[in-house]
């Protein structure tokens, strides 16, 4: 399959320019032949947090009709990033994604919230997991922060995850632990990590670096610097050969260490 990542510069609470750029970005993704797009974190309004009571999406249905809309004139699946929700009186940071019939596939608002960014001040943390089908091809979603808790990830590999999608604004000042966790949770789990990060004017706060990632570990590709859109070609079929060749999953011994997750 061909995925499209969309590696985007963010507007800091312009949400009307991030619209039209993502609109921008879809269109020409699938006009490349990307079969699954995916976009960065808080695209819709980034991380203007306080500004959250007239910039976030109400129940998202501005964004939902919007990826719907794409998903099905294009016939595309589209794992949507993440956008700021307001959900009753709480704001949400929610990944929203749609198969390319233009159906909702699965809605995730971000379980684990990274108080360096004060995101706990501001957001709910959400409590359900993110697995969903792309046609036949079963996945998973996760944002950011999420990737530094690896019993999270291996849940929805366990539940049928063949990739897992990572939508981040993951900053430079910790680029390195990006690209080294992104490498061990491919490894560990023995499937294909897409990660797409954002990118800012100024590159010492955001500076890209997405990547996709075999089962082996290996980088089929890496984002530079600038907003781009890259046209990744993927062979799902490596998972079950990976996971055949070292049987990690038959050799888990959970009654050993479930008590300690909990």
């Amino acid at each position: 399959m061909k995925l499209g990542c969309i590696q985007l510069q963010v507007a800091f609470g312009d949400v009307e320019k991030n619209f039209s750029r993502v609109e921008e970005f879809i269109r020409e993704a699938a006009n490349k032949g990307a079969e699954i797009v995916i976009l960065p974190e808080m695209w819709n309004t980034s991380y203007a947090l306080e500004k959250l009571e007239g910039l976030a999406d109400v129940d998202g249905e501005r964004t939902k009709a919007f990826l719907s809309q794409l998903a099905k004139e294009l016939h595309v699946h589209i794992v949507g990033g993440s956008v700021a929700t307001k959900k009753g009186d709480k704001f949400y940071n929610t990944m929203l994604v749609y198969n390319n019939e233009g159906e909702l596939v699965g809605e995730y608002d971000k379980a684990h919230l990274f108080r360096l960014m004060d995101e706990h001040l501001h957001l709910s943390s959400g409590n359900t997991q993110n697995n969903f089908k792309l046609g036949d091809l079963g996945a998973a979603g996760v944002i950011c922060y999420d990737i530094r808790f690896p019993e999270w990830l291996r849940l929805h590999a366990l539940n049928g995850a063949k990739v897992l999608f990572v939508s981040a604004q993951w900053p430079t000042a910790r680029i390195d632990h990006w690209k080294t966790l992104l490498q061990a949770r491919a490894i560990e789990n023995q499937c294909f990590v897409v990660a797409v990060n954002r990118i800012s004017r100024n590159k010492d706060n955001f500076n890209g670096q997405s990547m996709v990632i075999e089962p082996w570990g290996e980088i089929l590709w890496t984002g530079g610097e600038d907003e781009e859109l890259a046209i990744v070609d993927v062979d799902f079929s490596k998972v079950d050969e990976v996971r055949t060749r070292i049987p990690v999953y038959d050799d888990r011994r959970p009654e050993l260490y479930q008590d300690v997750l909990k």
